[in-house]
């Protein structure tokens, strides 16, 4: 005959079972003292999920947004631009080649809303065109940098029309679009130069007055400080220290504290 079971029994037996996980449940997490379960914090002591984008990508206030330009400035047929002449308050992020592919600048142009200008070698780029087309989706420009990224100076028109001609194709194919910037490799060009770009149906020449180089800004020319209409070229290459995404970084906290902010290239020239 059973033994009806006792009442202590009975809460004995649930308190046990109560410690018991659930077959295939989570441990629960470690409490701290006050019973809350440790929370997951970025940098600046907030959890990291309600971070905003600009403390998450290590800026100290939000990126101003760029004011709509009042008016294309008139620039000529087919001008060589280092700087945009803009009383805007903005300069111009570009980036060269194509060699970095980092899944973490498509995610910091998202999250900042950054207009940036990526000017592309076929050569260098190789299989990476899917990395530039999530780009492209998040709001990233792509324009021409050659097929091979030959210094053009001083070649034949006909091998400086294959090198930009030949890109104008490999984007449209992969883009669907036509380019309308051409950035020379080196910065290096002459008058057979602008007569393949122009022919080739590009709008302008793009150069730069500034640079950034791990983490200095340079200067081609003029004062050695970050002025309205600048145009910022942004160092790429193999290299993994700074990367891109921490050289981008410490070139827009420059930019904040020269009390300026990133416009689209595209809206000037």
């Amino acid at each position: 005959m059973r033994r009806r079971a006792t009442a202590g029994a009975l809460a004995a037996a649930a308190v046990l079972l109560s410690g018991c996980a659930r077959p295939g449940a989570p441990a629960d997490p470690v409490e701290r003292p006050g019973g809350h379960a440790p929370q997951r914090t970025g940098s600046h002591g907030a959890p990291a999920a309600e971070q905003p984008p600009y403390r998450r990508w290590g800026l100290t206030a939000p990126l101003r947004p760029a004011p709509e330009p009042a008016a294309r400035p008139a620039l000529g047929a087919l001008p060589v631009v280092t700087r945009v002449p803009t009383p805007d308050r903005v300069v111009f992020l570009t980036y060269d080649d194509g060699a970095e592919r980092d899944p973490r600048f498509v995610a910091m142009v998202r999250d900042l809303r950054l207009p940036v200008t990526m000017f592309l070698t076929d050569s260098v780029v190789g299989p990476g065109y899917g990395h530039f087309a999530r780009l492209r989706s998040v709001g990233a420009s792509i324009q021409n940098h050659t097929l091979d990224h030959p210094a053009l100076r001083g070649l034949p028109y006909a091998g400086q029309r294959a090198e930009i001609c030949g890109q104008q194709n490999k984007l449209r194919a992969r883009f669907g679009i036509r380019p309308h910037l051409f950035r020379p490799p080196y910065g290096l060009h002459d008058p057979t130069t602008l007569r393949a770009a122009s022919d080739c149906g590009l709008a302008a020449v793009v150069l730069w007055r500034a640079s950034m180089e791990s983490d200095t800004v340079t200067f081609t020319h003029g004062e050695h400080r970050l002025r309205p209409g600048d145009i910022v070229s942004v160092a790429s290459g193999d290299r993994a220290d700074p990367t891109l995404v921490d050289r981008t970084k410490r070139l827009l906290r420059k930019i904040q504290s020269a009390g300026l902010t990133v416009g689209r290239l595209e809206d000037y020239i």
